[in-house]
């Protein structure tokens, strides 16, 4: 029988570009499952008034189980490839949904959402994994691309989702969505394949430097991954905040069905919001994960973080105007978006690849962590009265994330490399890889 490493030396779709695509296309049919969420949680509430505080907790259950079982799933995909693990993340991820059409209770709603948490990070983690893998190269790009797939593959689906809630209800919605989706990541996840040795090898004439794989172990023992970690979080954190309350926050400005009229279009502002949001928060993972394999990691996102913190000021001071409101968010999402592409990058360059999904997947807990913060949003919004106090706390984060990169990650990065690329860490760990964008970050760019 053969392995998905013995079918990728031989098979037509062993291809990197080849199993990108079938990547992107298995992130891009989950990706409602976290950016569709906001068109729910107002019918929900209008059918149960369960109150939006306790409906948003599904959600961080949601991104809880999505993210922090994802080094579980990195292991499982660097062991058994990632085959077995997107056709049950796939699976999962329909019964979810179907779950979430029939959940009369907040119990079972919850319930629905640690299931689709776990096969949706399935699908996610393995699919940027393998991203790596496959373009030892050109990392920010691969998992920009990837990441892509996530961030804008609601966007094709927000109109419809709209529509289908106010013509046959929510219930109806998610059992048509959730197995039409589940069943594409189940037949592409067919296809998946892990690279064979022979890439890497192929690699070696862009190779510039040697460092060693960090294991698990070593990567949570590193003062490198602790401060990417904190940084992940306080970015991570502003962004689901408007992903989890921008239909709450839109209806708070009174902006729910304020028709607005740009680029030759005429929607609802929260529709329109929401479509334009997806399509940017898609394009800017392979954009700024292409600029940093060239300006390097820290300096880009240094220029993304501090857009992110004088966006979310904007949307706080001219956000109850519909145009400003849709064009505000744009910006919003488009400066978050690329933290899903620049810091697993990082994290590959880091710590190596041969245990990239299971290191990456490490990181990736951060998003979870940050979810935790979302229903408090709430909270602090009934007791203020409104958004401006979480506006300027989302802010006030992104600023510390930008100033983080520059002067305290780029630093620690430079010694890390210059410590692990020593003549000793080279015969110790030989055979390891770095690419030449590596370098490039490693070195400031």
């Amino acid at each position: 029988m053969k392995t998905d490493h013995q079918e990728g030396a031989s098979s037509w779709i062993a291809s990197p570009w080849v199993q990108l695509v079938f990547g992107v296309i298995c992130m891009a049919m989950i990706a409602n499952m976290q950016y569709g969420w906001t068109l729910f949680v107002n019918p929900i509430n209008e059918k149960y008034q369960w109150g939006r505080a306790a409906i948003q907790v599904a959600f961080t259950i949601f991104v809880v189980t999505e993210t922090w079982l994802v080094p579980v799933e990195g292991y499982l995909v660097d062991k058994y490839g990632p085959r077995p693990v997107v056709v049950g993340g796939g699976l999962l991820c329909g019964i979810a949904w179907v779950l979430n059409s029939m959940a009369s209770s907040l119990p079972l709603l919850y319930i629905a959402a640690a299931i689709g948490g776990v096969g949706a990070g399935a699908v996610y983690g393995t699919c940027v994994g393998n991203a790596l893998k496959w373009f030892p190269t050109r990392r920010g790009l691969a998992a920009g691309i990837t990441a892509a797939g996530f961030g804008a593959g609601s966007a094709a689906t927000v109109i419809p989702i709209s529509n289908m809630i106010k013509s046959s209800g929510y219930e109806a919605t998610f059992l048509s969505f959730g197995l039409g989706q589940g069943i594409i990541v189940v037949l592409l996840g067919l296809a998946l394949l892990a690279p064979p040795a022979s890439l890497l090898a192929t690699a070696k004439s862009t190779i510039k430097r040697v460092v060693y794989n960090a294991t698990p172990r070593e990567v949570v023992s590193s003062p490198v991954f602790w401060v990417m970690y904190l940084m992940f979080v306080m970015m991570a954190a502003g962004g689901l905040m408007a992903t989890a309350q921008l239909g709450p926050i839109a209806k708070d400005f009174g902006l729910h069905d304020s028709p607005v009229s740009l680029l030759g279009l005429t929607l609802p502002a929260l529709t329109f919001a929401l479509t334009i949001d997806r399509v940017l928060n898609g394009l800017t993972r392979p954009f700024f994960g292409w600029i940093s394999d060239r300006i390097g990691r820290e300096n880009t996102m240094f220029l993304a973080f501090a857009i992110e913190a004088v966006g979310i000021l904007a949307l706080s001071k001219y956000g109850q105007s519909p145009v400003a409101f849709v064009v505000l968010t744009g910006i919003v999402f488009f400066a978050w978006g690329e933290i899903y592409s620049l810091f697993p990058a990082t994290c590959g360059d880091t710590y190596g690849p041969k245990f990239a999904a299971t290191n990456a997947g490490l990181l990736y807990t951060a998003k979870g962590t940050a979810a935790l913060l979302v229903p408090f949003t709430s909270v602090i919004t009934a007791a203020t009265g409104s958004w401006h106090a979480v506006f300027m706390l989302a802010s006030g984060m992104a600023a510390a994330s930008a100033l983080l990169a520059l002067l305290v990650l780029k630093p620690m990065r430079r010694a890390h490399a210059a410590r692990h690329a020593s003549p000793a860490s080279e015969n110790t760990y030989s055979g390891a890889l770095i690419s030449e964008s590596a370098r490039v970050s490693a070195d400031g760019g």
